[in-house]
Formats: structure tokens, C-alpha cells, sequence
């Protein structure tokens, strides 16, 4: 099977009036180049297919041949739709945790990581966590994390136009209908810059302690999203679930476009929910071979669910998230990820990095890897 470039789109959190007048590159300062979209093409170089499994690859171009045809993507506010390859955005991990659960520091972080050229803020969630520690092993007790949608909502209102990301909120966990209010808020507060990744959790001690049965997590996840889009969709709202039902209600402001939705997850359920249900798929402390989740062994997950499940077509193209092992990223293996089809890397701060650190660390990412992939 012939591989062939993939035509990608990328769209911006905010329209910048300077971008209409933007000088030439050479005139640019380091900031402004790092928000430039540039044109480049990805295509999995002879390496890549020979030790690969090909059908691993080849199932992103088949995926993303189905994008739409209205000239743009619903994310963010202004959107930008190129002829050509656009490189891979980045994200940055932990905004509501350890060092950035503090205010100042998470404030200082999410601006510095906005102009280093960061795409995207990502905040993950735990309402409580077990206590010893469980395996597989995760944050600690003792850590410190915010609600995702609260401090998200904090840092909308520190920054311009990086885009805000739950990476993941637990679905299963909430009330769909109390969760579809806060999002919409937080999309309308933040001049609709929300992308909303969910999960099915994974922490059976956690679903205890609220109360809700592990065992049908994956099935009130389904149900759940449903119910979201169709609080947010409907003229006329009626959903009558497994997990819960309502009609004869109205919750406004809804969202004014279709808010991107990210499935997370690294199981057969996880990809077909991704492809049947989701514009993106979001992989976590994902590596490659010898790491404990392998890439490759999801892109093979998430083929063989394209080929058993059927994809509806308003979805578009399955954008992937991939955040790696804790720590920095290389350039050279930046653009192993990119050879392999990931449209945006979401970078995992170690556990527990100082503030001084975190600052660091987002600016040697923006000198050294944005705006090269």
C-alpha cells in the first residue's frame, strides 16, 4: 500500500490581528516565529516503514482522508486551512497539578509556554486518590491537583490563545448534565479555546469512594457523551439513556460550535470510542520499543477498530494526541513521533518539578523543538 501526504489542517486559538500584517520572517522576533505556521510534509521514511507494522501507519492517512470538506476545523476561533503539511503542535502537561496547582506559578507557566509556541494547556483530573497507592502506580496521595474545568478556567483568563485541553476528565465520575454546564462556560469564557478529552478512569478505588460502579465505567462513558452533545445540540432536548434520562429542559449558553472531543485510553474499547465517537485519540506516556506502551501497539489498536467500526463522517479526520515519557523531547525524537502520524505531542513535566524547573524545561522546548517538526 502506497502511502501518500496527508494534507493538514491547523487552526489557531484566536485570530491575531498582527498575523495580518505580519513582516517578513527575517523581521520576525523568536516569539513570533514560534507562532508562524510553516509549511512541511511528513511521509514515514524507509526506517520507519521497515521496522514498523506498515498497516500501524497507513491507518492515519486512511483515517484522515476523510477530512471535511468545509475548509476548516472546529477548534479555536480562527482557522487557517493549508494546501500543505503544517508541522506538530504542542502541548504541555500538568497545568493543574504539583508545581502549576499553585496560582502564580500555573499563571506564570501557561504565559510563558503561550509564547514559546505552545498550541495547547492540558489539565488532568483526580477527585480523590487511593490511599496507599495502587498499581499501577500514579500521583501520590499527598499531591496536590485542582479540578480540571476551574483551573482552566483560571488560566483562560491569563492568556490570549492557546487553546485549553482535560486531559483526561474522568466521564464516567460525573454528572453529564452538571459537566456539560461547566464546559460550555468554560468554552464561552475563554473565547472557544476548549477541547474536552475524556476517559473511562482506571483507579477502581477512586470509583469506590464516589460511589459508582468500575464495572460499567466504559458503558456510562458512552452514555454520558451522548447525553453531553445532546444538552448542547438539541432545539428540543430529550435523551433517554441506561445511565440517565431527562426531556422538557433547556441549558443555555450552549456552545456556539462543535467542541472538539479527545478520547484518551489504551484499550480495544478506548480505540473503537476514539473512532467511533471522537475527532481525536489521546495516547499517555506512550513511547516506543522497550517502553512499557508502545505507539505502535495503539496505531495498530486504533486500525484495527477503523476497520471493524464505522466512522461518521461529520467527525472528520482522527487528529492523535500523544503525550511521552515523562521529561524533555529532542528534536530527533520530536520527529520520530511525527514520522509516525501524530498531529500534536503533549509534554509530561517530570513529577514534582520545581517551578524554576517547569520554566525551563517550556522555554529549552520552545528554543529548541517548536515550530521544527
Amino acid at each position: 500500500m502506497e502511502l501518500h501526504l496527508i494534507p493538514r489542517r491547523v487552526c489557531l486559538g484566536v485570530v491575531d490581528e498582527a498575523c495580518h500584517n505580519r513582516p517578513p520572517p527575517g523581521e520576525q522576533t523568536r516569539g513570533e516565529r514560534r507562532q508562524h505556521v510553516f509549511e512541511s510534509s511528513i511521509r514515514p521514511s524507509p526506517s520507519i516503514r521497515r521496522n514498523y507494522p506498515l498497516h500501524a501507519i497507513d491507518i492515519l492517512g486512511n483515517l484522515r482522508d476523510q477530512r471535511d470538506t468545509e475548509g476548516q476545523r472546529s477548534v479555536g476561533i480562527g482557522c487557517v486551512n493549508l494546501e500543505s503539511e503544517a508541522g506538530v503542535k504542542f502541548g504541555l502537561f500538568s497545568m493543574n497539578s504539583y508545581a502549576c496547582s499553585y496560582p502564580q506559578t500555573a499563571v506564570q507557566i501557561a504565559q510563558l509556554a503561550e509564547s514559546a509556541g505552545f498550541e495547547s494547556l492540558w489539565a488532568g483530573e483526580h477527585v480523590v486518590l487511593p490511599d496507599p497507592m495502587v498499581s499501577p502506580p500514579g500521583m501520590a496521595p499527598e499531591d496536590r491537583i485542582l479540578d480540571p474545568v476551574v483551573a482552566l478556567t483560571f488560566l483562560a483568563a491569563h492568556t490570549r490563545r492557546v487553546l485549553l485541553g482535560t486531559g483526561i476528565i474522568i466521564l464516567p465520575q460525573r454528572n453529564p448534565l452538571v459537566l456539560a454546564k461547566e464546559l460550555a462556560s468554560l468554552d464561552e469564557l475563554s473565547g472557544e479555546r476548549l477541547i474536552l478529552g475524556i476517559g473511562a478512569g482506571y483507579l477502581e478505588p477512586e470509583f469506590r469512594a464516589l460511589g459508582i460502579p468500575f464495572t460499567d465505567r466504559g458503558a456510562r462513558t458512552n452514555d454520558y457523551l451522548a447525553a453531553i452533545r445532546a444538552i448542547w445540540t438539541q432545539p428540543q432536548l430529550a435523551f433517554h439513556g441506561r445511565f440517565i434520562s431527562f426531556e422538557h429542559v433547556q441549558a443555555n449558553p450552549r456552545p456556539q460550535r462543535q467542541i472538539p472531543v479527545v478520547v484518551g485510553g489504551h484499550t480495544p474499547h478506548a480505540y473503537r470510542r476514539a473512532v467511533e465517537q471522537a475527532n481525536g485519540w489521546y495516547g499517555f506516556n506512550m513511547g516506543f520499543e522497550g517502553a512499557s506502551r508502545t505507539l505502535t501497539r495503539s496505531l495498530a489498536g486504533i486500525a484495527n477498530a477503523s476497520n471493524q467500526y464505522d466512522r461518521p463522517q461529520e467527525l472528520g479526520a482522527l487528529e492523535i494526541s500523544v503525550t511521552p515519557p515523562p521529561g524533555t523531547i529532542t528534536l530527533e525524537r520530536a520527529k520520530q513521533y511525527a514520522e509516525l502520524g501524530v498531529d500534536r505531542l503533549i509534554i509530561w513535566p517530570p513529577d514534582g518539578t520545581s517551578a524554576g524547573d517547569l520554566r525551563a524545561l517550556v522555554s529549552q522546548i520552545g528554543d529548541t523543538v517548536i515550530g521544527r517538526v
